[in-house]
């Protein structure tokens, strides 16, 4: 109990998530150190009153059906929520494995056109990118809302567009709220054209 009780102390301090479990909720096992350093705590179907409110500081949990049924207090709730957990028997167990040994997985989709269509959306360039590049040769800075007011365009549009512009080092990477400076001079422009 001690170890327990110093395990608990040092993963809550240290934001370390543990999961403890008892199969005999007596208060001379759950200590109040204990529950003070696991602050939310799950209560399955218990014996009697005693244990369940040994566990989540409140009745309920001994009418509970079994098989998955819970009740969940969570960190700083002053009632417990009920919930039901996934109960997977033997027989589930069985199944599952029968179906997977005699048939292979039947996609609605294909997979490899699936990552296929994944890298072309990320490698999509915007049509407006060289309106914005020629826009570009001729300013020293630039910003998110310069792009939305010169443009006409979303927030959403012209965030992806400095987002590309920096991928490509053609602006700076963000200082906080100042406007990025701008790496695309007319000679690049040129550069790139030839």
């Amino acid at each position: 109990q001690d170890d327990i009780a110093r395990i608990t102390a040092k993963a809550r301090a240290a934001g370390i998530h543990l999961l403890v479990a008892t199969q005999r909720p007596s208060v001379d096992v759950i200590t109040g150190t204990i529950k003070n350093n696991i602050p939310t705590r799950i209560a399955f179907m218990t014996a009697s009153q005693i244990d369940s409110r040994t566990i989540i500081d409140t009745a309920g949990a001994e009418r509970l059906l079994g098989r998955g049924d819970m009740l969940y207090l969570g960190n700083g709730a002053s009632q417990p929520i009920r919930l039901q957990g996934t109960f997977v028997d033997r027989e589930i167990d069985a199944i599952v494995d029968y179906v997977k040994a005699r048939r292979g997985p039947r996609y609605l989709f294909d997979p490899a056109g699936l990552v296929k269509s994944a890298e072309a959306s990320v490698s999509h360039e915007d049509e407006l990118m060289p309106e914005v590049l020629d826009y570009l040769s001729g300013e020293r800075h630039i910003s998110t809302s310069k792009l939305q007011r010169v443009f006409s365009i979303g927030y959403n549009r012209a965030a992806n567009l400095i987002d590309a512009l920096e991928a490509k080092h053609l602006v700076s990477p963000a200082k906080g709220a100042k406007p990025r400076e701008v790496y695309y001079s007319q000679a690049k422009k040129e550069e790139q054209t030839s």
